[in-house]
């Protein structure tokens, strides 16, 4: 796994534990990410170690990613948020504070979040 994606996971874990919980649903997606990013066993096993314990907002490392970077990421993060059938309103709000951390311009960012809550809603059924 490249290196900035194995932010964009790490980040993801972030996202996950939002609603203070990191259920099943949620492992899933991460394990899904790890084996789409090709992770190696020492990758996967520094990811699943990561997200034994609750991560923030504070723990995403935004300075190291690229805006194309942080565009994946909150389009990922949208979809988690709805991986167990809702979007939390601690999950929206992480969401709304992730967008201002990840300094992508509010026009552009409010765009990426509604298109990313409509594939969501869509394809519900497969999450």
């Amino acid at each position: 796994m490249r290196e900035e994606n194995m932010g964009i996971v790490k980040s993801l874990v972030s996202v996950a534990w939002a609603d203070g919980h990191f259920d099943a649903k949620e492992r899933e997606m991460v394990e899904a990410l790890i084996s789409a990013f090709e992770a190696t066993e020492e990758q996967a096993a520094e990811i699943r170690a990561y997200a034994a314990e609750k991560k923030t907002l504070d723990d995403i490392p935004v300075w190291d990613m690229s805006m194309d970077d942080r565009r994946v990421l909150l389009q990922h993060a949208v979809l988690l948020t709805y991986v167990d059938g809702e979007q939390h309103e601690s999950e929206k709000k992480f969401v709304e504070d992730l967008c201002g951390r990840l300094e992508i311009e509010a026009p552009e960012a409010k765009a990426i979040v509604e298109a990313a809550e409509h594939r969501a809603k869509k394809y519900m059924n497969l999450l």
